[in-house]
């Protein structure tokens, strides 16, 4: 997979038909032109449904059919998820979809009438035009287990922000009603605090019970780990707690609810997991990097879901900028501006390698030394975040290698690295 701009061009031919397709929730608008930008037929609009699909379909193949047109490609402007449905049929007819960018669109609006209006018969000419200038993507859609994963983990993702906002619940609730409670607890989320917070949340209800009664409590699920001591801490916490306690019924009636939404939520996301470990692992290659020492499952599944197959790369450098990892300069003549990483491209995949490198720097020796050759010893240091950026480009080459040659990780060649003369670019 390498779409230069010369091969994007390169797909427009006299024998191609250039379809412009603007995306919305009930209607769809299209228009058709030859390479040089000239209108074929009339605009038209149909449906979002079977019928509109199919009637869509028969007049693209008509105006190409009439104007000798050999090859269709259909270009869209990515409104939501509306174009999914939209896609389906096109893959189907095995017509080349591909995206435009919607900054260009909207750029590009003025150069016919010298307006920036927007209409849904305006759009699909805007498109079309960029299309034929070579200005698009062909996206990726995933199939069979990629699709599976990437479905997975969106699903993941969702839930994650879900038991975010409780946990923030759980906190305000706490600072309100008891902010002595986690000077017995070094956590809320522990086992044993956990049972306290379902059973006697409030100090109102602690101090109701002597500290063999509160062990007794705990240990009903706690056998170990627990002691006399920590019980009367809790109680003498709850004695002196200064949390607000007017609505006694209120209170505990509402984090009950908080800590059922956080159980329901913890489940879903465990089930989640069970679900992405056993897919992931049918993936070639997944096996050997899980060996990597600070990647965890969870983690490899993400990469999948958000990369798919990765057999489809022709250079880590593609992953690096589908991650939005790559680096752009600004400059102008003599000015020399800071170079920084373009952020265009996956967010979530951004987001999971950068996370994935905080304990990997922990527990991985070579990547350790990596970022301390990066930020310590090389001529000219670079700093942590730039390092770290590095490094996330580092683990996709190790990963692309990995799975195209069908290696295994290897820390030694890791460690190699440290005595290239290879000069690391600056990022930010």
């Amino acid at each position: 997979m390498k779409y230069t701009q010369n091969f994007k061009i390169e797909q427009v031919t006299e024998k191609t038909l250039v379809v412009g397709v603007d995306i919305a929730k009930k209607k769809h608008y299209a228009r058709a032109f030859d390479w040089r930008g000239i209108e074929l037929d009339k605009v038209i609009s149909f449906d979002v449904n079977n019928t509109g699909f199919s009637e869509f379909l028969s007049w693209v193949n008509n105006v190409a059919d009439e104007n000798g047109k050999t090859k269709i490609i259909v270009g869209i402007e990515p409104t939501g998820h509306y174009w999914y449905t939209f896609a389906q049929p096109l893959i189907e007819e095995s017509i080349l979809l591909v995206q435009v960018n919607p900054f260009h669109v909207k750029r590009s609006k003025e150069l016919d009438d010298n307006t920036p209006s927007k209409s849904d018969r305006k759009d699909p000419k805007v498109i079309a035009k960029l299309v034929i200038d070579g200005r698009y993507q062909i996206p990726y859609i995933p199939k069979g287990i990629y699709a599976e994963l990437r479905n997975l983990y969106v699903l993941r993702m969702d839930q994650v922000k879900k038991i975010t906002s409780v946990k923030n619940k759980v906190i305000r609730w706490l600072d309100m009603h008891f902010p002595e409670f986690l000077k017995v607890f070094s956590s809320w989320e522990g086992k044993t605090a956990l049972i306290t917070l379902k059973t006697m949340c409030t100090p109102s209800k602690i101090i109701k019970k002597d500290a063999e009664e509160i062990l007794s409590i705990w240990r009903k699920e706690v056998k170990s780990g627990v002691g006399i001591k920590k019980a009367q801490k809790l109680l003498e916490c709850a004695k002196q707690s200064v949390g607000i306690q007017e609505g006694i019924e209120s209170i505990e009636f509402e984090m009950k609810i908080i800590m059922d939404e956080y159980e329901r939520i913890a489940m879903v996301i465990a089930d989640i997991d069970e679900k992405l470990e056993n897919l992931v692992l049918q993936v070639h290659g997944a096996k050997n990097i899980v060996k990597i020492k600070g990647i965890g499952i969870i983690t490899v599944a993400g990469f999948f879901a958000e990369v798919g197959d990765i057999t489809r790369f022709t250079h880590p450098k593609q992953i690096i900028k589908l991650a939005g990892l790559n680096l752009r300069e600004n400059s102008s003549g003599a000015y020399k501006g800071k170079t920084t990483i373009s952020k265009r491209g996956r967010s979530r995949l951004r987001t999971l390698l950068y996370k994935a490198m905080m304990p990997m720097l922990a527990t991985n020796q070579e990547f350790k030394a990596l970022h301390r050759y990066n930020t310590i010893e090389r001529e000219n240091p670079l700093q942590k975040m730039q390092s770290l950026i590095a490094l996330c480009g580092k683990l996709i080459r190790v990963v692309y290698k990995m799975i195209t040659q069908n290696i295994e990780y290897d820390g030694k060649k890791m460690m190699e690295d440290i005595h290239r003369s290879e000069v690391v670019k600056d990022a930010a």
